[in-house]
């Protein structure tokens, strides 16, 4: 496995500390952040899922910890937008260049919009992932935040 990605480039050029983690990804996992997150040994709510939805037909990016839910009526508002669903996969995958169960917020091949969980801004350090499957990326939230000009909000249930 290459451990630089376009992620890895994108936070390497923004001075952006960072180290990264491998594991064994499973690709019949029901819940890939769950699955990361006991792969790495990391608390769940330490390793944060990026998500590709839209609010009202616009693309978005959402991270969002592993082992909760958005709030589609939440990152609708923190868009000031009406309505808010999921991307479907295939249109992810168009847009960021990675594949689902690989996307990073880093490095996409378009960039969009960013919301984090306010809550996730607590912790000491968060992962996300790295731009390919098996591949995590370990930093300060602040730093990842800063690095994507991402809003802060409540997003989850």
């Amino acid at each position: 496995m290459s451990k630089s990605t376009r992620a890895t480039q994108f936070l390497q050029r923004a001075k952006v500390a960072f180290d990264t983690v491998t594991y064994d990804y499973d690709p019949d996992a029901d819940r890939v952040g769950l699955q990361a997150a006991e792969a790495i040994g990391a608390p769940p709510h330490r390793v944060l899922k990026t998500l590709m939805a839209e609010v009202d037909g616009r693309p978005v990016c959402v991270i969002v910890p592993s082992d909760r839910e958005v709030n589609m009526k939440k990152l609708a508002a923190a868009f000031t937008g009406k309505s808010a669903q999921m991307m479907r996969p295939a249109d992810a995958e168009r847009l960021t260049g990675y594949h689902v169960g690989g996307i990073s917020p880093f490095g996409q091949k378009k960039r969009v919009p960013v919301a984090i969980e306010a809550s996730a801004m607590d912790e000491e350090h968060v992962f996300l992932n790295g731009g390919q499957r098996g591949l995590q990326l370990r930093m300060a939230p602040g730093d990842a935040q800063a690095a994507l000009d991402a809003i802060v909000v409540p997003l989850v249930a």
